[in-house]
């Protein structure tokens, strides 16, 4: 899955049926933190994503202040080393992983299934990019 340089905002959302057409709702923030506007035409691109078992706890919002002041902060950091696993496998080649939030980091030269230790390289507002600093089986 290629991310684009352009891409405008980030975010989960559930789709609803009606009258034989489906809507995703936008949340408000996303309008405000970005130059989406009304009426206009924007490609979406829709990623399924596990279901959440229902007895998990939810992560309590920010108060609604809050998230329209400060756009919601990465949550990686360069230099940051995590492991993961690769989920997907983008366009260009390079391995794709989600970490809190959905949030997308792109890792090069890395197969859909594989365990690895990565080190972020690059994060941006949303999507980080990481090197893979070490290979790892999955009995680690």
């Amino acid at each position: 899955m290629e991310i684009s340089e352009e891409l405008e905002c980030l975010f989960s959302a559930s789709i609803a049926e009606q009258d034989g057409s489906y809507i995703i709702d936008i949340p408000e923030r996303e309008l405000q933190l970005g130059d989406l506007q009304q009426g206009k035409t924007y490609r979406v691109a829709i990623v399924s994503s596990p279901s959440r078992d229902e007895s998990e706890p939810t992560e309590q919002a920010e108060p609604e202040s809050q998230q329209e002041r400060e756009p919601p902060v990465p949550p990686v950091e360069e230099g940051e080393t995590r492991t993961v696993e690769i989920e997907d496998i983008g366009d260009q080649g390079d391995g794709l992983t989600r970490v809190e939030r959905g949030f997308v980091v792109i890792i090069p030269d890395t197969e859909q299934g594989e365990r690895v230790k990565i080190k972020i390289t690059d994060v941006r507002q949303n999507v980080a990019f990481a090197d893979v600093i070490e290979r790892l089986s999955y009995y680690e």
